[in-house]
């Protein structure tokens, strides 16, 4: 590792675990139960041209019509999904963080955030060098975490670019917390032709997890996002280092991650060619299996959020935006996933 990586890793280490003084809640002003969510929305981009972007389509004149009418009803169905989640006996409560792919840029998701009744969000937006303008857009709810820090990494590619890996840091109850979110380089024109792009942006996720890990093996760490790879995929299994065996990524003494789908009886969140595939995935640290701070061991902590109305009528796939270039009006080409995750006391 060089130098000037080194230090960076160091500066990610005091930006996201040093303690914000002065900025935090008392204990007792918060819940001990949160919810994290991560979602790919398909496509939520605002009606107007953008002309550092290839946006063109998504315009009233463009291709797909896309008018502020339709973006409404995006919202409107992304903020009934919210709701549904908040009034759900299995959840109870809004995400504490949401983490959305498929953004244009920040005012589109602050627009979006608005709509969601009784949220208090803080958006954070970072606008990556993907040719479409589609990035990765997180908020989070400021009455319940503490805000540390965030860092973006880019993923070194050949020719187009793709979107930056996110390492975000936050405290509950004054135990710090560190999201790694991600949205890899898509499966178009085939598995095998864009592999490597996918092992790339692995490879960053790795180092970003690594240089917390190296201070801290216990920290408590969440790598979540759209992979457009399986959990058995070589980007997840052997880059990222992620296994479906819980036991083992307890055990393991070299950062491996525990792949939440590996205690899961769904099929998937995402439906292709009519056969469901685990491309989005959450994956944690050893630190959030056992011991204090943030845990997610209870049973069922992790589901992907599978609600009838985000269904096509046959209730065989996600109700897609978009089908074939047509405008369906459904939810998304995606489901979200949930995390519960528990605080343990306040350090002393």
């Amino acid at each position: 590792m060089t130098m000037k990586k080194i230090l960076s890793a160091f500066l990610l280490l005091s930006l996201l675990h040093g303690v914000a003084k002065g900025g935090e809640k008392t204990v007792d002003d918060r819940p001990e139960s949160l919810l994290l969510l991560w979602w790919n929305v398909e496509n939520l981009f605002d009606t107007t041209d953008d002309p550092g972007i290839s946006d063109e389509e998504f315009t009233p004149e463009g291709r797909l019509h896309w008018t502020p009418k339709k973006l409404l009803l995006k919202e409107m169905r992304i903020a009934y999904v919210m709701k549904a989640i908040a009034t759900h006996p299995d959840y109870g409560q809004l995400p504490a963080v949401l983490a959305f792919a498929e953004v244009e840029n920040g005012a589109v998701f602050r627009r979006a955030l608005q709509k969601i009744k009784g949220a208090r969000y803080r958006a954070l937006y970072h606008d990556s060098p993907d040719l479409r303008g589609i990035d990765i857009a997180l908020a989070y709810d400021p009455e319940r975490l503490d805000f540390t820090g965030m860092k973006t990494y880019s993923v070194p590619q050949d020719g187009r670019p793709t979107r930056d890996i996110i390492v975000a840091g936050f405290k509950n109850r004054g135990r710090p917390f560190t999201l790694i979110l991600n949205h890899w380089p898509s499966r178009a024109f085939g598995s095998a032709l864009t592999e490597k792009k996918r092992i790339m942006a692995a490879r960053v996720a790795r180092a970003a997890a690594d240089s917390l890990l190296l201070q801290n093996p216990d920290a408590d760490i969440i790598v979540m996002g759209d992979f457009n790879d399986s959990p058995q995929d070589r980007s997840v299994r052997r880059t990222l280092r992620g296994t479906l065996n819980r036991l083992q990524a307890q055990r393991a003494k070299d950062g491996t991650l525990y792949n939440c789908w590996g205690g899961s009886s769904q099929p998937g969140s995402y439906s292709y060619r009519g056969r469901w595939e685990r491309i989005d995935q959450i994956l944690v640290s050893k630190g959030m299996l056992s011991g204090p701070g943030i845990r997610t061991d209870e049973p069922g902590a992790f589901s992907c959020f599978f609600f009838r109305p985000m269904f096509t009528k046959s209730g065989k796939k996600p109700w897609r935006t978009y089908e074939g270039g047509k405008y369906s009006g459904g939810y998304s080409d995606h489901l979200p996933l949930l995390l519960k995750v528990a605080t343990t006391s306040h350090p002393h």
